[in-house]
Formats: C-alpha cells, sequence, structure tokens
C-alpha cells in the first residue's frame, strides 16, 4: 500500500468510528437480477453495501447500482443498469449545490478528473476533496418511509406502501461562516423496481438566522444520448438511459414532462472531449426549482429540497418505457391506484343530491362529486351550511356512498389585498390564469383552514381542486404566508403540498387538473379539449378513444378522469348529449363500456344516471361487468391500434400476477359488421407458449404463441360497436 493509500484508509476508519455505520455485507455482484423486472418480480432487495476495502458504498437492488466514494469527500462514482449493463455516469460531480446567503457550496464532491467523456476506476483514487465545500462526515441507514402517511378506504389496486433502504449522508463545512449549518443528503433505493429518490435537508443548528437560497439536489454528469458537430442542448436529444420525475411539477399540462419545473438538462464546458464544437451537448443533470427557494431558517429549523425519482430505462421502446413508468406509480406512489367509481352531480338543490345518492347506491356506483356549477360552497363554514350538508353526507354514507365536491382556487379575483401581485406591473393580473389570489394571503391560509374545517365537519370524502397553485409568484411584502418575490413561489407550492397531505392522512381522495401525484394528489384529467364535447355523440366516441390511447403510454388508469356528458356542456345540439338517456341508452352503453373498458373512470355530469328501468338495467349490467373485472381492467394497457374511424382499433390490459392475464377490447367504428385477424402481443401476460382466450367470457380456445410472443386471433366486431376477450 503507497502512502496514500494508507493515509485514505486511515482517513476512512475515522469517519467510520465517528459516523452511524452498520456493519455491511461486502459487494459481490452475486444478487444481481437477470429475469423481466417487468413481468416477473425480482427476488432481490434493496441493500447497501461496503466494497474496495471500505473506501466505497454501493446501493444495489439487483436492478441498478449507484457507488460512492467516501473518502476524501463522498461522491458518486458509479451509475449502472445492471440489466443491460449500461453506465450513466461520465465524470464525478458534486453530491448537492446549496446556496446560503446568496454563496455557492458544492455538498461533497471530488475534483482532479481530467477526462470527462468516462471515468476510469484507477482514477479515482487519485481525485482531491474541494476546500470550500461541505465535507463528508457519516451515514446513517434506515428503512424507507413515505413522507405521506396516507390512507384509504377507496377501492385501490394497490394499498402496499413501497419498501426500501434510505441512506442519509451528513456533510459539514469547515468554514467558520457555516458553523453550526449541516446538510443531509438522502437516496432511497426502492425494491423490485430500478427507481432511486433523491432529496437534501439543510438544518440550521447555528445561533444566527441564515437564508437558504437555492438547493440543487442532483448533478449528475450523464452519458450523453447524441454527438452531433452541431446543434444546441434544445436541440439535441436527452439521455434515455435514465427518466426522471420530482415533485415541483404544475401549469395545467397534464402531462408529467411538460408539467416538470425542475429539471434542467444543461451543458457542460469542463468535458472538452465531447463531439459539439460549442460544447452543447446536454449531458448535465441538474434538478432544483428556477425561482429558488430563499428560505429563512432561524436556529433548529430545517428546509427539505425537491424530491427528485430516477428510473433506469433499458429500452428506447415507448411501450415498455411507459410500462415501467407506470410501474413506478404503482409502487412509489400507491395513492394512484385508487379508483373509485364516481358520478358527477349538477345540482341546484338538496333534493336532487338525495336522488343521485339512491340512483348511486341503485346501481354499484361508489361515490358522489359534486361539479362545478352546483350548489355546494365548500368555503362556507358557516354553521347552517356545514350542518346542512353534513345531514347529507350521512345519508350518502349509510348508502355506502362517498361524496365530495368541487372547489376552485385559481382563475379568479379575491380583492386587491389577497390576489398575486405581478412582479412586472406591481399590480394583481396577469398570472397564468390572469387573475387569481395568493395561497399566501390571508385569504389563501383561511381558504386551506376553511376547506379543512368543511371536511372534518361534514365528513366529506373527496376533494376536487380545480386551479390548484399553478406556479404564479407572487410580489407582495404583507402577505402573511411568504415574505416578498423570492420565496412566494416555493412558499405557495409548499402549502399547496400541504393541503393535499392532509388529505391523504385524512383519507380524502383528490382529482386535481395538475401534476401532484408525488405528493398526494390521486387523478388528473386525461386530456381533452372541452368544446368537443358539444360535438356529435358518435364523434365523441372516437375522441375519446384517442384520448384513452394517448394518456395510457405513461399514466395507469386510475391517473385519469374522462368526461361524458350527460346533459348539455360547452355548446351543441340534441346530437351532442345523452339526456334523454332512454333514447340514447346504446351511445351511453357504449361511451359507458369505452371508459369503463379502459379502467378510466369518466365524470358522468348530470343530475341523474337513469331516468327509466331499462337505462337503469343497462348502467347495472355494465358496473357490475366493471367490478367482475375490475382488477384486470386497472391494470396496464398494451397499445394495439389508435382509433382512427376508419377501421377497428383497441387497447389490451394485461397483469402476468393475476389468473386472468388479459383483457382485449376491441372496437368497430364503421356503419357494417367486420372480420379481422389481430395480432395479440402477450409477452406482458407472462404466458410465453400458450394462451387460453375467450370472447366475452365464454368458449375459450387455446392459441400458441408464436417466436414474436404474439398470437393471431380471428375477431368479428358488431356495426359500430365492440367486443371484448378474456386470456389466460
Amino acid at each position: 500500500m503507497n502512502l496514500k493509500s494508507l493515509l485514505q484508509s486511515i482517513l476512512f476508519i475515522g469517519i467510520v468510528t465517528s459516523s452511524f455505520a452498520q456493519k455491511l455485507p461486502e459487494w459481490d455482484g452475486s444478487e444481481i437480477f437477470h429475469g423481466d423486472w417487468l413481468v416477473h418480480a425480482p427476488h432481490s432487495k434493496a441493500k447497501i453495501y461496503t466494497h474496495n476495502q471500505g473506501k466505497d458504498l454501493i446501493l444495489s437492488n439487483g436492478l441498478v447500482k449507484r457507488s460512492f466514494r467516501i473518502t476524501p469527500d463522498l461522491a458518486c462514482i458509479e451509475f449502472l443498469n445492471l440489466n443491460n449493463q449500461e453506465q450513466l455516469l461520465r465524470s464525478v460531480r458534486p453530491e448537492a449545490i446549496v446556496t446560503i446567503d446568496g454563496v455557492p457550496y458544492n455538498i461533497g464532491g471530488l475534483a482532479g478528473q481530467k477526462e470527462h467523456a468516462y471515468l476510469l476506476k484507477e482514477w479515482v483514487d487519485d481525485l482531491t476533496k474541494v476546500d470550500s465545500a461541505f465535507h463528508y462526515v457519516s451515514y446513517q441507514i434506515t428503512e424507507y418511509k413515505s413522507n405521506i402517511n396516507w390512507e384509504t378506504k377507496f377501492w385501490t389496486a394497490n394499498k402496499a406502501q413501497a419498501k426500501g433502504k434510505t441512506i442519509s449522508f451528513l456533510f459539514k463545512s469547515d468554514l467558520a461562516i457555516n458553523q453550526g449549518i449541516e446538510v443531509m443528503v438522502n437516496y432511497t433505493l426502492f425494491d423490485g423496481i430500478p427507481v432511486l429518490s433523491k432529496w437534501v435537508t439543510v438544518t440550521n443548528s447555528g445561533s444566527k438566522s441564515i437564508v437558504v437560497n437555492q438547493i440543487v439536489n442532483e448533478t449528475l454528469a450523464v452519458v450523453e444520448e447524441e454527438s452531433a458537430v452541431v446543434g444546441s442542448v434544445d436541440e439535441m436529444a436527452k439521455p434515455n438511459g435514465l427518466y426522471i420525475e420530482n415533485n415541483f411539477a404544475f401549469n395545467n399540462a397534464m402531462r408529467a414532462n411538460l408539467s416538470d419545473q425542475a429539471t434542467h438538462w444543461k451543458v457542460d464546458k469542463s468535458y472538452t472531449s465531447q463531439v459539439n464544437y460549442g460544447l452543447e451537448t446536454p449531458c448535465l443533470l441538474e434538478v432544483y426549482p428556477d425561482a429558488g427557494i430563499n428560505t429563512v431558517l432561524k436556529k433548529s429549523e430545517t428546509v427539505t429540497s425537491i424530491r427528485s425519482y430516477e428510473l433506469m430505462v433499458d429500452s428506447y421502446e415507448r411501450e415498455r418505457k411507459g410500462l415501467a413508468i407506470r410501474k413506478m406509480y404503482r409502487t412509489i406512489f400507491p395513492w394512484t391506484t385508487s379508483n373509485p367509481i364516481f358520478m358527477h352531480l349538477v345540482s341546484k338543490n338538496d333534493e336532487q343530491v338525495f336522488q343521485a345518492i339512491d340512483q348511486c347506491a341503485a346501481t354499484g356506483y361508489e361515490a358522489l362529486i359534486l361539479s362545478f356549477g352546483s350548489h355546494c360552497n365548500m368555503e362556507d363554514v358557516s354553521a347552517g351550511n356545514m350542518a346542512k350538508w353534513k345531514k347529507i353526507a350521512d345519508y350518502a354514507h349509510q348508502k355506502n356512498i362517498f361524496i365530495g365536491s368541487y372547489s376552485l382556487f385559481s382563475s379568479r379575483s379575491i380583492s386587491p389585498e389577497d390576489d398575486v401581485i405581478n412582479p412586472k406591473t406591481g399590480k394583481p393580473g396577469g398570472t397564468t390564469f390572469g387573475n387569481a389570489p395568493c395561497m399566501g394571503s390571508k385569504w389563501g391560509l383561511d381558504y386551506i383552514k376553511n376547506l379543512k374545517t368543511f371536511i372534518t365537519q361534514t365528513g366529506f370524502d373527496i376533494f376536487e381542486n380545480d386551479g390548484p397553485y399553478p406556479g404564479d409568484i407572487c410580489a407582495s411584502t404583507t402577505h402573511p404566508g411568504h415574505q416578498d418575490v423570492n420565496d412566494s413561489q416555493w412558499k405557495q407550492m409548499e402549502l399547496q403540498k400541504g393541503l393535499y397531505h392532509w388529505c391523504n392522512e385524512n383519507g380524502i381522495y383528490i382529482n386535481a387538473p395538475d401534476w401532484y401525484f408525488m405528493d398526494g394528489s390521486n387523478k388528473v384529467g386525461i386530456g381533452y379539449r372541452e368544446v368537443n364535447f358539444s360535438l356529435s355523440r358518435d364523434q365523441q366516441k372516437i375522441l375519446n378513444r384517442q384520448n384513452i390511447y394517448d394518456a395510457l403510454w405513461a399514466e395507469i388508469p386510475s391517473m385519469v378522469w374522462g368526461f361524458v356528458p350527460l346533459t348539455k356542456y360547452q355548446g351543441g345540439g340534441p346530437e351532442a348529449v345523452l339526456e334523454p338517456l332512454n333514447d340514447h341508452i346504446d351511445d351511453y352503453r357504449q361511451l359507458m363500456m369505452q371508459y369503463y373498458g379502459s379502467g378510466v373512470q369518466a365524470c358522468y355530469r348530470g343530475p341523474r344516471l337513469y331516468d327509466t328501468d331499462k337505462t337503469k338495467e343497462m348502467v347495472v349490467e355494465v358496473i357490475d361487468w366493471y367490478k367482475k373485472y375490475r382488477w384486470l381492467l386497472n391494470s396496464d394497457i398494451i397499445h394495439l391500434r389508435r382509433a382512427d374511424g376508419r377501421d377497428w382499433d383497441g387497447i389490451l390490459h394485461v397483469d402476468p400476477t393475476l389468473p386472468e392475464k388479459g383483457m382485449l377490447m376491441v372496437y368497430n367504428p364503421l356503419p357494417e359488421a367486420i372480420t379481422r385477424t389481430i395480432e395479440v402481443p402477450v409477452y406482458y401476460t407472462g404466458k410465453w407458449d400458450a394462451v387460453s382466450i375467450s370472447e366475452e367470457g365464454v368458449s375459450p380456445k387455446k392459441l400458441k404463441v408464436d417466436r414474436n410472443y404474439k398470437v393471431s386471433l380471428e375477431v368479428k366486431i358488431p356495426a359500430k360497436g365492440y367486443k371484448w376477450f378474456v386470456l389466460q
């Protein structure tokens, strides 16, 4: 051992002695999972290992491997997809970057790497610590615990919280100005899925207040996706091997990538050997909120960063990548698998609510939501209003029906004192939705308090929050919930998340048209143009199937809602609506089957679910069918053919863990019956030799699976109708 290695070993022994270190197993690579984790559950669990004579710590669950050198400082030196052996890391970076009182500090990291296109193991011993950084002190390992104390009383496909291991690395500074400040970098590696979560906490244990201006909770020098001589960071492809989301997402896009406000793919000017002559390749990942945190920390106070979730991707195929993302949501955010059967009631009086509750109970519906335009006001916490709605809620619960209501937050004006102040004009207006209240205003804080009071006192079960905080920056200096323009976005976001956390802890289901899934929301809009519901019913059928097909590439059915206008909505004539329901019973049935057949709940918006016994029988029949196959219909879909109105279209539900492995739904938009031979992909059913397929649950036929994991199935679909098939 040379002198440098000896000194490093002595330093390492000192670090471990002063840490929370537990006895760790030695990494030998034997627990790598060799199957397909999307079909067969991996046997290996998340573990933390020691390696390289104690100089390295390794996080692995048999699917992913992330390695850290912990002397002379801590730095990530490997990020490996064990499924395809793809190395994502090309260069060492600090573990995080925290800006305190206007000064940015590296958290850990090692310096001295001269070539940044790749990192060789033998180079790591020669890297040195950065003098001005916060330096690694110790680590602690705990079982993963969700940051949301989730409870549910609704039908839910996965009620189990995710499991895994969390390791927390403690860093402190040698600089006198930073004495008493502790930075903790936290990682969770989950069982059975190639996903890591990362977040940072900053604690002020000193005697004076500090301002945490910014936390970059992740910074990774990733292998580039594309090498181009000429091209900019915006034009070039981003790395495919790493899919990343975080819990700082909003803007009503109803899609994760467009709602994300904190993931940044940047250039790396230190990477001078890259092909791009302008050094503009997007190969440096950083996660942080653009507007910063700008939070004052008094003595003993802590601030927690954004939480990022990093999924290792092993394919360019859209379906497989989407299945991996959907598996991430099902596993780590199980509340997204709750999926109650609900009606969207338009009411003018209490009697209509009682009648709708009775109809829900009679048809097998499970929940009633007072839709926008109804006569329920959740902001009114007067004794009389709460007593009235408690009586109604009690009646619903006696009928085993959950009840909730719509509430609008944004896109309205409250007062000049409570509205968001535009930083450019110093006046209200010019927000995301024109005018909007500030959640940190007195009205905003009262709004949250009143909602909690109303829900608690009435026993409501569902909160439909339209226009949750959309990211508006407020320049007011008089609002009690934030200090000024600099912290307004962060503080408002924290208030919105806090409301959703409270809802989850109290078993309240949340519909919200924005991407707050990682902080507890249950469902978002599927993505549709509202004026399309003024079109004819035939057009709506095709457009709805297109919306379903397009949304479920990266979302699970229970995460989204669709829309069925029982009465007039956004204009249109008699050809656009279903009322009178009995007169359009075939269209009503088909629209229900399209949504329930995809596992997607729609907002059936109107005053009633049925108007005749015949209509009631149809609704009951569809709901009974859905409940019979509910687990399967809430499983992921494989995309077969998108609706175009010119030929058949369809989807295939798959779940290899169920007795029934798949459900095929096919539709015929044409005015005549058709017969088609469909190549049904059965790989993700787990049936790789032969599969039994029954048409609408009867007369099963055993079919041999070909070498491409497909079976040929002849289907006959009635004119403007549908068929369904069960795979076993």
